[in-house]
């Protein structure tokens, strides 16, 4: 089996560098925040509709979107009384998408 040739990092990966990486991978390693990510592919949600989504309790939901907008894969939006959620950016979609094909690969 050949593998396919990549050419060698530009620059080094520097230790802050590295250290938010992997950062944002061990976010990616646990199962409810990886069901919440899911959940916000498809668009804004509150909290009430991402606990009843996911299965999980509101509090548990919104301890799990502190640490998704701390490391900026969900960002708030506040309308009136009430907190939307989405993915960060068009990167967490496309780092979500990818992450599910190669584990559906096989």
């Amino acid at each position: 089996m050949a593998t396919r040739s990549r050419p060698a990092p530009s620059t080094a990966l520097d230790d802050a560098t590295a250290s938010q990486l992997a950062q944002l991978f061990s976010a990616l390693s646990d199962p409810s925040r990886v069901r919440i990510l899911w959940a916000l592919s498809s668009g804004e949600r509150n909290v009430g509709d991402l606990a009843q989504r996911v299965g999980m309790t509101e509090s548990a939901v919104s301890h799990q979107l502190r640490q998704l907008r701390q490391l900026r894969l969900a960002r708030a939006r506040k309308a009136g009384r009430e907190v939307f959620y989405a993915l960060d950016d068009e990167h967490v979609m496309e780092l979500f998408q990818r992450g599910l094909e190669h584990v559906r690969h096989r």
